[in-house]
């Protein structure tokens, strides 16, 4: 460990698993047990001194007067340095007091003309390269933070600190920023190659378990079925015209009142019958659970006696308005219960293994989980970890991990959830991420695509989104056909294929609202015939996401991931943004806009590549090619590498 001390500032440098180092600093003193996604360090480490230097593997970390480079241990490259980031400034670090003991702090890094930024978790900004962007590290509806930043220059950086903040990507420097906090913290790794650097960042914040298999076949889910016989009628057609269904799902409001987390007798009088049913057709049944709990609920008093339930800054508990059921009322403010608190999460989780796990319902949609709460009022939230500022971005990680754990501890050894909110290291909690409610667009299908690779190169395996976008799309016409059957298409090859969404006409959001139908059959007969194709497709794709799911879980390996993971060499593939491989061996480029006859598609250099619908097969030469392929209604273009068999 490299410590400097002065009167201004306490410097750790320490070996966190091989190559890689962790990094703290703070005016006063190193804390040890504030949250963060680090916990135990990685075996492995080897670390030599170097006068001022020290050396653990393929990283160096040079330390003079207090000011930080890293570079690769065999070729002496930067890595990336420190930057002071005013004139006046004593150093790169900065920690302006606030006037409650926390301070505001800065950490400021060069800039590299050539450098290229993914990661960061999941944002709707439609760009793959985030260099030149400013992105708010807060939790939102559609908006996952994940701090953890993978550069082309052949680093990966972890900003181990839930706090909300920004981090800002400029062409004169890189500056972290956290609104409140006691200290700075972040780890750093060097890798030879994407993998490499992928497989350090899953040894520091933990590997995903391994997916169950259920969960990698076709998911059906709407807004909402409102009763039991819905969706039962829905899982026995499927049955009748002998498709494919692995999962059919539950939605919000299947329960009276937030914070009961039961089915409500009234609409679905017999489930334990129903999961029995469901069973027998071949299809799991997951909830929804959402985080709050409205007075007048099964656990309201308890939960607010025990302190369970999140406080706000300003006094009392933290509320915000959702939709009542059936009481007259339209909207009643709802409190969350606190997942920071263990025995907050243990009380959660006995309700959801009396009431549904122990029916038979295998996983849990945990829905809201930022949790959903205007800007103002999450920096209110006072929870059991800390102020709301502090710790905020971390609830999402904390209620996966009391399922989790709960899931574990059931003897479940595969767990899983499908989850709308995450933090680093999240993967270890067997999370499937969603992009949450998206808009039912051609953009917002081309941004699902960017943000799925960089959700990727955020340590999370398992991505998906609403197949056809949430909010609205009417099944009658055909303009938004055409949009479901492409979305449809690309959601087969994504690691998790979830059709979902309130389509057109829909009434107005309230806890009664339902869409329009939302089954492959809901289309017309054109679309039909192309996504059972389609079903059948993915069917034949679980033996290799099987495959897939022992490479994320023992080395960390992205599912769906860019080009660039696993062909690094070719330097155009760092700007391919609208195609991707699904693990080695498929590659997939997506039609992304209307009445495309045709589309461009990047094959990597040095490969040979077989055309899945011609057989045909191109070799894209030493320096990469690109070929034209046709693309009807019924086909997006998909590669196989030759020699490969993953269909």
């Amino acid at each position: 460990m490299i410590i400097e001390s002065g009167p201004h500032e306490i410097l750790h440098v320490e070996p966190w698993g091989p190559h890689a180092f962790r990094v703290r600093s703070a005016p006063h003193a190193i804390r040890d047990d504030l949250p963060g996604a680090l916990t135990t360090p990685p075996a492995g480490a080897r670390p030599q001194r170097r006068g001022s230097a020290m050396v653990n593997g393929r990283i160096t970390a040079e330390v003079e007067a207090g000011r930080l480079r890293f570079v690769h241990t065999e070729t002496g490259r930067e890595l990336l340095a420190d930057k002071q980031p005013y004139v006046w400034h004593r150093g790169p670090r900065v920690h302006a007091p606030l006037g409650d003991g926390n301070h505001r702090v800065e950490q400021h890094f060069r800039a590299y003309d050539d450098e290229r930024l993914y990661g960061l978790g999941q944002h709707q900004h439609g760009l793959l390269d985030q260099k030149g962007c400013v992105i708010d590290l807060v939790q939102r509806n559609t908006t996952t933070t994940i701090p953890f930043l993978f550069s082309s220059r052949g680093y990966g950086l972890l900003w181990n600190n839930p706090a909300m903040g920004r981090v800002e990507l400029a062409r004169d420097a890189t500056r972290w920023v956290a609104d409140s906090a006691h200290q700075i913290d972040y780890w750093i790794t060097a890798g030879d190659s994407p993998a490499q650097i992928m497989a350090s960042y899953a040894d520091a914040t933990g590997h995903a378990p391994l997916i169950p298999e259920w969960a990698a076949g076709f998911w059906q889910s709407k807004l909402r079925y409102r009763t039991q016989a819905e969706l039962l009628a829905v899982a026995r057609r499927h049955k009748e015209l002998g498709l494919p269904l692995s999962v059919i799902v539950a939605d919000y409001f299947h329960w009276a009142r937030m914070g009961d987390w039961r089915f409500d007798p009234e609409f679905w009088p017999d489930p334990q019958a129903m999961v029995k049913e469901l069973d027998q057709l071949g299809v799991k049944l997951v909830v929804s659970v959402w985080p709050t709990v409205e007075a007048g609920s099964d656990n309201y008093s308890e939960m607010r006696a025990a302190g369970h339930l999140v406080s706000s800054v300003e006094g009392g508990l933290l509320t915000q308005d959702w939709p009542a059921k059936g009481r007259g009322e339209s909207f009643v403010p709802s409190a969350y219960y606190d997942a920071t608190v263990p025995d907050a999460r243990r009380k959660l989780w006995r309700e959801l293994r009396e009431h549904y796990a122990e029916l038979g319902v295998a996983g849990f949609w945990l829905d809201a989980g930022e949790p959903d709460l205007p800007a103002r009022k999450a920096e209110q939230a006072l929870y059991g970890a800390g102020p709301g500022r502090q710790v905020g971005n971390m609830y999402g990680h904390y209620h996966a991990r009391g399922v989790h754990d709960g899931l574990t501890e059931a003897g479940v050894q595969r767990p899983l959830s499908l989850v709308r909110s995450c933090w680093a290291g999240s993967q270890r909690y067997g999370v499937a991420l969603w992009s949450g409610d998206i808009p039912t667009t051609w953009a917002a299908l081309a941004t699902q695509v960017r943000t799925g690779l960089n959700v990727a190169l955020s340590g999370i395996p398992w991505w998906n989104t609403d197949i056809g976008g949430f909010h609205g799309g009417d099944p009658a016409t055909e303009e938004y056909r055409e949009l479901m059957i492409r979305w449809f298409q690309f959601g087969t090859f994504c690691p998790v294929m979830r059709l979902h969404g309130v389509r057109a006409p829909s009434g107005p959001f309230t806890a009664e609202q339902t869409g329009a139908d939302n089954e492959v059959w809901s289309y017309g007969e054109r679309a039909f015939q192309i996504l059972r194709e389609h079903l059948f497709l993915r069917e034949r794709l679980k033996p290799y996401l099987m495959k897939l799911a022992e490479a994320a879980h023992e080395r960390g390996e992205p599912v769906l991931r860019p080009l660039l993971f696993d062909f690094p060499g070719d330097e155009r593939v760092w700007t391919v943004d609208d195609q991707f491989m699904l693990g080695p061996d498929l590659l997939v480029a997506p039609v992304l806009a209307p009445g495309a006859a045709s589309r461009s598609v990047y094959l990597p250099q040095g490969t040979r590549w077989v055309e899945f619908a011609t057989g045909d097969v191109h070799d894209s030469g030493p320096t990469g090619g690109t070929v034209e392929v046709a693309t009807p209604l019924e086909r997006i273009p998909v590669f196989l590498r030759e020699g490969s068999r993953p269909l």
